[in-house]
């Protein structure tokens, strides 16, 4: 019943919501003028009434061009792969050619890979990029069947072999634990395919180093009791009728109890920017909290592997984990060049976490493994914002061009 009290509670505040969106859209486009004016102030109330329901649909990308060279071009979206859970999505820049092919992997977290609207911006500056753009399960029919963490991996490899041999491979939080076993796989098997390069950013590949609020949660109750409590069914109404996930609007709340009174300090300064006419200030808040509540459902089948596999048992990190049916040796790894990057502020993958990749590609020669922890930020910080675009993406491009 989880997930058919949220959808009851959705569609009865659907309206409300709807016509504060509307009479927020109307404001926005009348004359503003400047001073602490009624207008302004049902303009922030409207706009924090829209912003109180969740949507399931993935917002758009909207990048329509990128500065090369000092110069803009166009870009456009094209979906070259697809399975019936992920699109694999190419930002094609029109006129430009030979600069590196990149794949960001983007996690399966509760948000839609549109998370990484401005790291895909920045990078499409000096590579060829591609992403993986996960599909929501409510709207995955269950005879497409099941999705866990192998089907996750082997979507990575196939895709990699789709883009043939030179393939860059940048995951990001969730996924660096599948795209450091994809590699290994993939380099025992001698695949000419497997990636020059892999960067792995803000990952729990050891999450029982420096354990955070979240490591906490998933050791401290056992497996059963997360498919009990979390785990609900899509609704009948939804072409994923009857699939069991966990749903996007519980993970997102407990990602906001971690930090609640920052995100109560956000709405509360978006009211008070809008309030006194700093729209420009508003809308970049407006718009973050837009993307925020863009939530994902994830299959029962990957959350629950996730947990088990990831965060209570650590088997990639003990030598353990199997995919497929067979170990995962990241021994294998000769020929890939590994960065690892973490945030000195991360309270989902704290220090260490991530680094630890190094310790278990024993067999990659040292000038081909780098580490860098970026002061200053949290976990969006790690690849998105300002450090992530002056200090930590250069680390990131030089070690693609250097291995390409």
């Amino acid at each position: 019943m989880l997930y058919q009290a949220y959808q009851t509670y959705a569609d009865m505040i659907l309206p409300a919501c709807t016509v504060a969106e509307l009479a927020a859209a109307t404001l926005a486009a009348s004359p503003r003028p400047a001073g602490f004016d009624a207008a302004h102030r049902l303009h922030a109330v409207c706009e924090l009434i829209a912003l109180a329901r969740l949507t399931h649909h993935r917002p758009a990308f909207g990048i329509d061009s990128a500065t090369v060279g000092g110069r803009p071009v166009q870009v456009t979206e094209e979906v070259v792969a697809r399975t019936p859970f992920c699109s694999l999505l190419h930002f094609r820049r029109h006129g430009i050619v030979g600069q590196p092919r990149v794949l960001l992997v983007a996690p399966m977290s509760g948000h839609f890979a549109t998370l990484l609207r401005g790291t895909v911006q920045t990078m499409l500056a000096d590579h060829d990029v591609y992403i993986t753009d996960w599909h929501n399960p409510r709207d995955i029919p269950l005879l497409a069947g099941r999705f866990g963490f192998d089907e996750f991996v082997q979507h990575l490899i196939g895709f990699l072999q789709a883009l043939g041999g030179g393939t860059h491979v940048v995951a990001i939080c969730q996924p660096t634990v599948a795209a450091l076993a994809a590699a290994a796989i993939m380099a025992e098997d001698g695949d000419p395919a497997q990636p020059p390069s892999l960067t792995l950013m803000a990952g729990p590949i050891d999450a029982r180093v420096n354990p955070t609020k979240v490591n906490e949660l998933a050791t401290s109750r056992s497996l059963d009791w997360f498919e009990r409590t979390l785990i609900g069914m899509v609704p009948l109404r939804f072409a994923g009728a009857a699939r069991r996930v966990y749903p996007g609007h519980v993970q997102l709340l407990a990602f906001m109890s971690m930090n609640l009174e920052r995100h109560e300090q956000a709405l509360r300064e978006l009211y008070a920017l809008r309030e006194r006419g700093e729209h420009d200030k508003a809308d970049t808040i407006r718009d973050f909290y837009i993307e925020y509540f863009a939530t994902m459902d994830l299959t029962a089948e990957f959350y629950l592997e996730t947990v088990s596999l990831i965060f209570q048992r650590f088997l990639l990190a003990q030598g353990l984990l199997d995919v497929g049916g067979r170990r995962v040796s990241t021994r294998a790894i000769h020929r890939t060049a590994l960065l690892t990057v973490e945030g000195e502020r991360d309270d989902i993958c704290a220090i260490g976490q991530t680094v630890a990749a190094q310790e278990l590609c024993t067999d990659l020669p040292p000038y081909m493994r780098m580490h860098h922890v970026q002061t200053g930020v949290g976990h969006y910080g790690v690849f998105n914002g300002r450090r992530w675009e002056t200090q930590v993406y250069p680390l990131v491009r030089s070690t693609i061009y250097t291995t390409s």
